[in-house]
């Protein structure tokens, strides 16, 4: 018998649209309105600067070791101007821009994952957003258990989830593939292939000639993107969320891009990258060819950016300060862990606050009896000696 193609999935395509230059292909350009286009540049700015600020507080040791995102904003930003209000987005740990456009409060995001604070985690009520995920790829197990969720309610609202090139690796990667393919849920992943799985690169991490062609193997569609083109990123989930929202299930968009600092604030990738590597990638930066391309069409000015720049330094500021005085409870790390605290817990909890009650009263009284005894001083010929 004659050899015969075996599979109805479509090829794979790669989607770019806005050149390095700030040129764009006006058959694919998405025409984004004048106050989404200004939304989606202002947010670049705000992660460009939230990320530079970070790196600051965690080199002075006010916040724990921070990932960068600089050089992947546009992965992540283009994809939340995609998504309806009622959309959920699941992130890693680098999406924060994403996650403040959204709605995530710049003093929770300080909070939680570099501040070691349980508040700071929990998602702020009507914001669909998941905490920050530091496991690799483990959020996206949660992410296909909302989209199922999501299915079963019947709402035409969808997930978007993330996960990096290294997390595709990951056993849970591979699980909640499955099953987003199997159910047909309303799953959009995005892999932030930004070359590097800290010092694993990209071609040590799969043999595959694209990550994008991952998701054939689990029945449904999958597309490179230029992830440093934010007008692609939104063409392509908005796509992607359109098929989930008509029932026609998960996309894995590649996201092709480049994390141009470290791995993290502990981490020196001139151990491992060239210069001439990551100059090469500088070129290719997201927020400069937005810039260009807002600035030949005079949507934004010189005039509008500065403007921009100083608000978010200011909000930044104030968050960090509001941060930084943010003083916890104790026993909160026990309320953000159910939406109803079950039995058990409730019994540690009590069991924990009795044990700090009788603490800070062995500790008042103690201070009680010390502000009863008045020391005096008396002078010997050899030393001074403090008699109470």
């Amino acid at each position: 018998m004659p050899r015969s193609r075996i599979t109805s999935l479509p090829s794979l395509e790669r989607l770019a649209i806005l050149h390095e230059s700030g040129a764009v292909d006006d058959t694919l350009d998405p025409h984004l309105s004048h106050d989404e286009l200004c939304d989606l540049h202002r947010a670049l700015l705000l992660g460009r600067i939230w990320d530079e600020r970070m790196i600051t507080l965690s080199r002075q040791g006010r916040i724990a070791t921070y990932p960068p995102t600089r050089g992947q904003e546009a992965a992540s930003i283009g994809p939340a101007i995609a998504m309806d209000p009622g959309d959920w987005l699941v992130p890693s740990f680098r999406e924060m821009p994403a996650m403040l456009l959204r709605g995530w409060p710049m003093k929770k995001l300080i909070l939680g994952w570099w501040g070691g604070h349980e508040y700071g985690a929990s998602p702020p009520d009507g914001v669909n957003i998941l905490p920050i995920c530091g496991p690799v790829a483990t959020q996206l197990q949660h992410a296909a258990g909302v989209a199922w969720g999501l299915k079963l309610s019947g709402t035409r609202d969808a997930v978007v989830a993330f996960v990096g090139d290294g997390g595709t690796s990951e056993g849970d990667f591979h699980e909640a593939m499955n099953i987003a393919g199997v159910f047909r849920l309303p799953l959009v992943t995005i892999v932030q292939n930004n070359q590097w799985a800290i010092s694993l690169r990209r071609d040590m991490q799969t043999a595959a000639e694209t990550i994008a062609q991952k998701a054939l193997a689990y029945g449904f569609g999958g597309v490179q993107v230029d992830g440093n083109d934010a007008l692609a990123m939104v063409v392509a989930t908005r796509e992607a969320l359109e098929r989930a929202r008509n029932g026609g299930g998960p996309t894995l968009i590649e996201a092709v891009t480049y994390r141009l600092g470290e791995h993290s604030t502990s981490d020196n990738s001139m151990k491992y990258r060239t210069r001439e590597e990551v100059d090469a990638w500088a070129a290719r930066d997201p927020l400069s060819r937005m810039a260009a391309y807002l600035r030949d069409r005079a949507i934004v000015t010189d005039a509008m950016t500065a403007q921009w720049e100083d608000e978010i330094h200011e909000e930044i500021t104030t968050a960090v300060a509001d941060a930084e005085s943010y003083e916890p409870d104790p026993a909160e790390p026990f309320e953000h862990c159910f939406a109803t605290m079950p039995p058990d817990l409730i019994a540690q909890r009590s069991a924990f606050l009795a044990q700090r009650d009788d603490a800070m009263g062995i500790a008042a009284s103690h201070r009680a009896r010390a502000d009863r005894v008045e020391p005096s001083v008396a002078a010997t010929p050899d030393t001074n000696v403090v008699i109470p």
